[in-house]
């Protein structure tokens, strides 16, 4: 079926957005969107007229096509005397940002940015720039220029806000503050599961572990309590998503029967996304911050409950690579949840025009937020398909052991799982 017959032309944001999400339906690996989606360039306008080009490794003003790139004097003179003079700088672990106030204080830095860029000995050395280079960087500018002369950026700042208040205000915890708590910087660290005496004591005395302290539960296996504990925390996160979700501009406007299936669909791929933020790479947060259980320690339990969590790491290690910040997290659990594929829909064109505006908000943001990385909306993107693969196998897995072991699901996610898969 073609989701597009019929309905408006979508801008290739939002297309590339449907496509990753139709892709990631057959969940294969030659259908994850190529790392190369994203919006094509208009064509080209004749012309000779001057361009206001900034310099690709500072951001000063661009004097010219230097050594394969356009750049500013400083930074052309600067590799050229490095290559010429055979400079070896000393190795530097911080990733410096080169900008034109500070490009002088960091040269190992400096000099990487040059050839990340693309700047070589072997290219062009000064002077003009190629016509064809030329003629794209000028539809490229004349593109950027339309999009914040539009009048809608004024709306798209305004949703950013919107999504963004609505985050803050529904999620007990958010990735700034699973940061500072997972890189000691908080008064009081969290208390470390790591073994099953530690676990039972975290049973005793944190928040999450006073349902499981009482009744039938106490003499059941380790594994059935941890797998009860984590029911708990996906109940009390679909809780927030759906405030979220309602909070979101236009959600509540759809058909009652598209905001059920909406989050339904939703919740799981938005709870893994938002799990990843109180992750690294030795384990994760759990009751609000209190307590931090070791990745070893769940890999120890049996099957299946072992294989329960590992995914999730994984996902996570990829997927804190883009460094999301909490307002760009926001905007892509928003886009997840308000997704205009989903099974059973009702008003699709609806869906996907609270969907456009939502894609569209996050591409201007993260170009805003992250103006050294012009590929993270495509990178992004492709996350979708682990998402939703991620979503598959785990529904798989709470099917082996709600048929296998002694414990049960919680309704809600029982009524969540139910004629998804």
């Amino acid at each position: 079926m073609n989701l597009f017959k019929g309905q408006p032309a979508k801008s290739p944001a939002v297309v590339s957005f449907l496509l990753c999400c139709r892709a990631a339906d057959t969940l294969t690996p030659a259908s994850s969107p190529s790392s190369g989606v994203c919006a094509a360039a208009p064509s080209p306008e004749g012309g000779s007229g001057p361009l206001n080009l900034e310099c690709r490794v500072c951001s000063d003003k661009a004097s010219g096509f230097h050594y394969g790139v356009h750049a500013c004097e400083g930074c052309k003179g600067f590799f050229r005397r490095t290559i010429r003079l055979k400079l070896e700088y000393d190795k530097c672990e911080h990733k410096c940002k080169i900008q034109k106030k500070n490009r002088n204080k960091c040269q190992y830095c400096r000099f990487h940015k040059c050839l990340s860029v693309g700047m070589s000995h072997n290219a062009i050395r000064f002077g003009r720039m190629p016509q064809a280079e030329k003629l794209k960087l000028k539809a490229e500018s004349k593109m950027v220029e339309k999009e914040v002369a539009s009048p809608t950026l004024t709306d798209h700042k305004t949703l950013v806000g919107q999504i963004h208040e609505a985050y803050v205000t529904n999620f007990n915890m958010n990735k700034a503050k699973a940061r500072l708590i997972l890189t000691g910087k908080t008064s009081k660290p969290p208390f470390i599961i790591h073994d099953m005496e530690t676990f039972q004591l975290a049973e005793r005395t944190l928040r999450a572990g006073q349902v499981l302290a009482c009744g039938e539960l106490q003499q059941r296996e380790a594994e059935a309590r941890l797998f009860h504990c984590c029911q708990s925390t996906s109940v009390e996160t679909v809780t927030e998503l759906t405030e979220f979700a309602k909070a979101v501009p236009g959600f509540l406007n759809l058909d009652l029967n598209d905001q059920v299936t909406l989050l339904k669909y939703g919740v799981y791929e938005a709870l893994f996304t938002l799990l990843a933020s109180c992750m690294n790479k030795d384990g994760l947060l759990v009751a609000r911050g209190g307590g931090f259980i070791t990745r070893e320690f769940l890999k120890s339990r049996r099957r299946p409950f072992s294989d329960m969590m590992e995914p999730k790491f994984q996902f996570a290690t990829r997927f804190n690579s883009l460094e999301l910040d909490d307002s760009d997290l926001a905007l892509f659990v928003a886009a997840i949840i308000c997704c205009g594929d989903r099974p059973g829909l009702v008003d699709v064109p609806q869906v996907e025009r609270l969907q456009e505006s939502i894609v569209q908000a996050l591409r201007l943001h993260l170009l805003a937020n992250h103006p050294d990385d012009s590929f993270l909306f495509p990178r992004l993107l492709q996350k979708l398909a682990d998402l939703r693969q991620l979503v598959t196998e785990h529904a798989q897995l709470v099917q082996e052991i709600k048929t296998t072991e002694d414990t049960s699901l919680h309704p809600l996610l029982q009524e969540i799982y139910r004629d998804m898969y």
